[in-house]
């Protein structure tokens, strides 16, 4: 039973090749590696599939511990910046008195109005010139 088990394994680290190829989310990469382990396994003699499958997870999670991280601190440098960005920093007039409480208030920067909030929390009059601080989906956050 253990003579084809190269099979399987060749098998499986091709699907999930596939399968990361199909996907590009780095979703299998990590199989793909326990399933080579796996193999090399079956094919130098170990004739075990209880060893060959532990091994094949052992091996498959170490390298999604050791890697999930970086991958995931790579892949989400998806954000795009915009023209938006520029206007944090840069002074806003209050055009409808910014009120968090009553989820109300707009400011104009740049010739363009948002909506707005405080930074704080603190009403802000209309007319006030304020400092954008953030921007948060489309409300600018001001102080």
């Amino acid at each position: 039973m253990g003579e084809y088990m190269v099979w399987v394994w060749l098998a499986l680290l091709v699907l999930f090749i596939i399968t990361e190829i199909a996907t590009v989310q780095l979703t299998t990469v990590w199989f793909a590696g326990g399933a080579l382990i796996a193999m090399l396994l079956a094919a130098f003699g170990v004739k075990s599939i209880t060893v060959q499958v532990i091994v094949f997870l052992a091996v498959s999670i170490v390298l999604l511990i050791a890697t999930r991280p970086l991958v995931k601190k790579h892949i989400n440098k998806k954000s795009q910046p915009t023209n938006a960005d520029r206007s944090i920093g840069q002074n806003a007039v209050v055009t409808e008195e910014i009120n968090n409480l009553e989820g109300k208030g707009a400011a104009k920067v740049n010739g363009v109005e948002w909506t707005a909030r405080s930074e704080s929390g603190t009403v802000i009059p209309a007319g006030t010139t304020v400092t954008v601080v953030k921007i948060d989906g489309v409300k600018l956050i001001v102080r």
